[in-house]
């Protein structure tokens, strides 16, 4: 193969910058920035250009969709109906949806995330409902199969340059087509899904040459998605119901996730701080697209949490072949790096740039933070030298009101309540989440157990991993990599051998992590605890101090614990209405309650902590009832993010902050003088409870635990008034409401973007007269909005509740419900969202929309 010159870098198009480089060739020698000359002029170009060496437009507007059907041809819009020539017999010629001139102008538009499922009527069917009650399945052929149809246009000055696209998740078995040509079938639903358009796409002008005529440049992408099979024993909605991107490049490029950053602070192994130094090691994989060799080379810029570059390096030259991916990697030195940490959770930026012969023609941007990982047989897990135990959840990824197509900002929203209650950690059960809710986990300063879907080494199961580990191992806040969950053969030696294939191949991207499985059986043996390198646990207490003695070289974390079964503002387990006691009583066989487990594995210093199931509700696993039910009891927090009682007791043993929670409500007509429990959570010395003014006694704290008092009811005032040192530091109070009166709507936020992604959650209280929550309200709820947003979703945490999410109305669950309203793209201004119901004073909120960058869309 020949070498290109600059003058056919700008005769193909690449030479987008015009300004050559000429500094010299570096070794990565780890010099501190300064005394690297010809990188501030790389540096340069790559800030100045970068626009234009490559582009990443979102592709979620626009789509139109239709409902096909699994078994009968004719109802799949003629796909797969018999003929003589089959539906993959020609290349470039496919029949109903797939073909590029099938008329949709009859589909519905919707943009995505989208999940049709969620749209369905709950049926109640003893299989559907542990996997939330909608119709889906190869009984339900009407409602399993869905068509995505989307037409953009490529100009004619994108000739020459290489089209990717990107689906960051699709439930499930979808096939794609591009231009009438079949592209791929994606049979995971968690997986991202990467492909090459190049080959098959038209450039040219968005306006036709003669009437009735194709745009040159028209291109037709079409996605059948079958939800007919599941991968889970719980719900996971159907369609393309995460971001899809679509990307440019020259065709010498960074390959997809093919720039890693792994910081090594060497010979520290103590404490982390800024006052030390880290050496930065930088892997570039470049792709040739092309059909002749270039000489290239990659230069690196380290960009620190204020936009400063604090270190810079160039890679040698390297023959990068024709069609084929060239490695560069280098290494440089930090000073001084400000420390990722679940406090100050600080961010770098590694802005790369690829040059051939001269000329810069590609640029990538990873983000990635300094940081020390680090678990301990004896001693648990260590971040940045510092004993951290892990004070996880795992998490299903639905939301009330928009089931699994859950916005970015819904991610951030549920960290937060996370966050809220103490919580520093989350395990993606069971399957790799979404780039976006990582993105939120390094931002705001929470541990991710990252987890795959399939423990197999088939190349399935492997090129799933690698997918997960190749797109989530620049993220500091992944500590530890899950290879699988409560496996068949975790006990035996075919489960070894087949997760030390996966380990192998994870070591072999991500060097820097260590891999865990979560085991509920098979402990020790012959099985997958002799590969792993963390034995994970799920449940099974009373086997893990054996364990530990027997094994005393292997750390241990709590991959699944917990298992409590609450419905929130219930205090009595309800079987006809699907309801379990709030109280921190009830459990499955297998499972704790928060103080059974949270007391076993805070007083175990070996051991890293736990992973509650879950942190949030979640559609289908109605355990222990069945219909009316539709979706569990384990969340911490309800299906909409409001607290149940337990939510109180982490908040109370996990975060810093003093607490106090008095517990049930104060409602009980009808039960005048019999007994309530009444429990308070406190991290105090001492609470003393009152009824309307007299005392009930004052009882001590104990650590991890809860304080408990028979109560003869009577309606009033119950208080409790927690002391530190003898004085009264905190105070919680319970009041008898009288009936409902009004509403009490909350943004939690006052201000969000126009950018059609961004939104605000309407969080509604009903209250009586005198402004007291209601305790067992249920006043159905009406919203309306006025100005640049839209209801897109309605919920209220009742886990036996049919009512839409797809709704602007929804009945209030024991005094709340919610509302997620989104902004408009392009649209600011404020936001009104009046919320009514029949008999109550009606509550006005308002957010502001406001204008600025959006994030560039294919049009």
């Amino acid at each position: 193969m020949g070498k290109w010159t600059r003058r056919d870098l700008v005769k193909a198009g690449l030479a987008a910058s015009a300004g050559a480089m000429t500094g010299n060739n570096l070794l990565a020698e780890g010099r501190a920035p300064e005394s690297t000359a010809a990188a501030p002029v790389f540096a340069q170009v790559a800030a100045t250009e970068a626009k234009t060496l490559r582009e990443r437009l979102l592709l979620d507007y626009g789509w139109r969709f239709a409902l096909g059907n699994a078994t009968d041809p004719d109802k799949d819009f003629g796909f797969g109906k018999l003929r003589r020539e089959g539906t993959f017999a020609k290349a470039g010629r496919v029949d109903g949806p797939a073909a590029p001139r099938f008329d949709d102008s009859a589909w519905r538009k919707v943009d995505l995330p989208h999940d049709w499922a969620v749209e369905l009527p709950f049926v109640n069917d003893p299989i559907l409902v542990e996997h939330g009650g909608k119709p889906l399945g190869r009984e339900f052929p009407e409602t399993s199969i869905g068509w995505y149809r989307r037409e953009f246009v490529l100009p004619a000055s994108d000739a020459g340059r290489h089209i990717f696209l990107e689906f960051d998740g699709i439930f499930r078995n979808a096939t794609v087509f591009f231009n009438g040509h079949y592209m791929a079938d994606n049979m995971s639903g968690y997986a991202p899904l990467p492909l090459d358009l190049t080959d098959f796409a038209n450039f040219g002008d968005k306006t036709p040459a003669k009437p009735g005529a194709d745009p040159t440049g028209r291109n037709v992408l079409v996605v059948r998605v079958d939800a007919s099979l599941d991968e889970g024993w719980f719900y996971e909605g159907a369609g393309i119901y995460r971001h899809a991107w679509l990307t440019k490049t020259a065709p010498v490029h960074v390959a997809q996730w093919g720039s890693y950053v792994r910081s090594d602070f060497g010979s520290v192994t103590g404490v982390v701080t800024s006052s030390d130094q880290s050496n930065v090691f930088v892997s570039t994989e470049v792709t040739n697209g092309g059909d002749v060799d270039v000489i290239g080379r990659v230069h690196t810029a380290l960009i620190d949490p204020a936009g400063k570059t604090v270190a810079t390096v160039t890679s040698e030259p390297a023959t990068i072949a024709a069609r084929e991916t060239q490695m560069f990697a280098t290494h440089t030195i930090v000073w001084h790096p400000e420390i990722w940490s679940l406090g100050v959770p600080n961010l770098y930026r590694a802005v790369t740039t690829v040059e051939a012969d001269g000329v810069a023609i590609d640029h990538d941007e990873v983000t990635f933070g300094f940081r020390t990982l680090r678990f301990d047989p004896n001693k648990g897990f260590f971040l940045n030298g510092r004993p951290v135990k892990v004070k996880g959840t795992c998490n299903h990824q639905d939301h009330a009101g928009v089931g699994e197509a859950i916005p970015d900002r819904i991610q951030a929203y549920r960290l937060e309540r996370l966050k809220w209650m103490g919580s520093n950690a989350c395990r993606t059960s069971h399957n790799p989440p979404t780039p976006e809710f990582l993105d939120a986990c390094d931002r705001m300063g929470m541990l991710v157990m990252d987890e795959t879907r399939m423990m197999s080494s088939n190349p399935e199961g492997m090129s799933e991993l690698e997918r997960l580990i190749k797109r989530d191992r620049n993220h500091p806040s992944v500590f530890i990599w899950s290879l699988g969950n409560e496996e068949p053969e975790q006990g035996n030696t075919r489960g070894a051998r087949i997760v030390r294939t996966m380990k192998t191949l994870q070591q072999k991207l991500d060097p820097s992590r260590l891999a865990t499985t979560a085991m509920n059986s098979g402990y020790g043996g012959v099985g997958v605890s002799t590969v792993v390198d963390v034995q994970g646990v799920n449940y099974n207490d009373s086997l893990i101090d054996a364990y530990h003695r027997e094994h005393p070289q292997q750390a241990m974390i709590g991959t699944e614990t917990a298992s409590t079964l609450a419905t929130r503002g219930i205090y009595a387990n309800d079987a006809p209405r699907g309801y379990m006691s709030a109280y921190d009583t009830e459990k499955p066989r297998w499972g704790n309650t928060a103080e059974e487990w949270w007391s076993f594995y805070d007083d175990r210093e070996f051991l890293a902590g736990g992973f509650a199931w879950t942190g949030f509700d979640y559609r289908g696993e109605t355990t222990p009832y069945k219909w009316p039910c539709i979706s569990s009891h384990f969340g911490i927090l309800d299906t909409c993010g409001f607290a149940k009682d337990t939510a109180y007791y982490y908040r109370t043993w996990w975060g810093a902050e003093p607490a106090l929670h008095l517990l049930p409500h104060w409602n009980w007509e009808g039960k005048q003088g019999q007994e309530i429990a009444v429990w308070a959570y406190c991290n105090q010395d001492s609470v003393e409870l009152f009824l309307n003014g007299t005392s009930l006694g004052s009882q001590a704290v104990k650590k991890n635990s809860h304080l408990e008092w028979k109560v003869p009811y009577a309606p009033g005032v119950l208080e409790a008034r927690a002391s530190k040192g003898g004085k009264v530091v905190l105070t919680d109070k319970r009041e008898t409401a009288g009936p409902a009166a009004k509403i009490v709507a909350v943004a939690d936020r006052p201000k969000i973007a126009a950018d059609g992604q961004d939104l605000a959650v309407i969080n509604v209280s009903i209250v009586d007269a005198q402004g007291r929550p209601v305790p067992t309200a249920g006043n159905k709820v009406k919203f309306s909005v006025n100005g640049p947003g839209n209801v897109i979703g309605v919920g209220n945490g009742d886990p036996s509740c049919h009512e839409p999410d797809k709704a602007s109305e929804r009945s209030a669950f024991n005094g709340l419900c919610m509302a997620i309203v989104q902004s408009r793209r392009g649209e600011a201004g404020a936001i009104s969202v009046t919320v009514a119901a029949d008999g109550l004073e009606a509550a006005t909120v308002e957010v502001i929309s406001a204008a600025g960058a959006l994030v560039p869309i294919v049009d």
